[in-house]
């Protein structure tokens, strides 16, 4: 009813996007697909500005690259400025999120960076081996089995997949230095390397530690508003009928924050 009338002030109201987790295309993983509805409404809603409290240990470099994507095309668009809370971690597609926003903000003990691009798996050769199991594949394309679990490694395997790992780093490091720019340290930021709160703000990654509430009262004044968005669960899982999904989920995930300790 405020709203309606004209002489009364509004009070300036930021939405808060949590974006929690692993990255990718899984159920209940961040991505571009899930995070639009909530993130069309945040800008639409003609917010003082946009905050993303970010806590993820990476995932997909599409999906991290989309999710980026949309918020500053819709940032642009609306002409609103979007600060970023980093939680315990914002590492690889983490802090590639991160870099959407105009302004990051850590706490003292935030684990950030990990710019780079990890390709991990496993091999079994010598456990068939031993087993006497005879690995048999056939394939049109000579490719079609590269990095097979089952065959020792080979070099030209590790080359194919290094000549796909780096263009992903590349654009990730072009999205780090357009966002952050003349804020970087002259130093090596790219090597995969993780810093803690003040060392971060130190080489220009983040610009320096502060806490949600406090930082936007700060900015916007002490009757800012803060209005909490956030994805809803699928039916499935709100009635705990994918447990089998869901338990391998949390073993990857599982896995990508054990990488950071957690």
């Amino acid at each position: 009813m405020i709203n309606l009338i004209p002489f009364l002030k509004r009070k300036p109201v930021v939405p808060v996007i949590r974006l929690a987790g692993k990255i990718g295309t899984g159920r209940n993983a961040l991505n571009d697909a899930g995070l639009e509805p909530l993130l069309e409404k945040a800008f639409k809603s003609k917010p003082a500005a946009v905050a993303l409290v970010i806590n993820s240990p990476g995932g997909s470099p599409v999906q991290s690259s989309l999710i980026a994507a949309r918020v500053r095309r819709l940032a642009d668009e609306h002409g609103v400025k979007v600060h970023a809370f980093i939680e315990d971690v914002a590492a690889s597609g983490g802090y590639w999120l991160a870099c959407a926003a105009d302004e990051i903000w850590v706490d003292a003990s935030s684990l950030v960076g990990s710019i780079g691009v990890i390709f991990a798996s496993f091999g079994f050769p010598e456990a068939m081996a031993r087993q006497g199991i005879e690995r048999r594949v056939v394939t049109a394309g000579r490719s079609k089995s590269f990095a097979d679990p089952f065959l020792p490694q080979k070099p030209e395997d590790i080359a194919r997949l290094r000549a796909l790992q780096d263009p992903i780093h590349a654009a990730f490091i072009a999205h780090v230095k357009a966002r952050r720019g003349a804020r970087l340290a002259d130093t090596d930021l790219f090597n995969a390397d993780i810093w803690v709160g003040q060392g971060a703000a130190d080489v220009g990654l983040v610009d320096g530690l502060a806490h949600l509430v406090p930082k936007l009262k700060q900015l916007y004044g002490d009757k800012v508003r803060l209005q909490p968005l956030g994805q809803k669960r699928g039916l499935l899982s709100r009635f705990g009928l994918n447990l089998a999904q869901d338990a391998l989920t949390t073993v990857e995930e599982r896995a990508l924050w054990a990488r950071y300790g957690l």
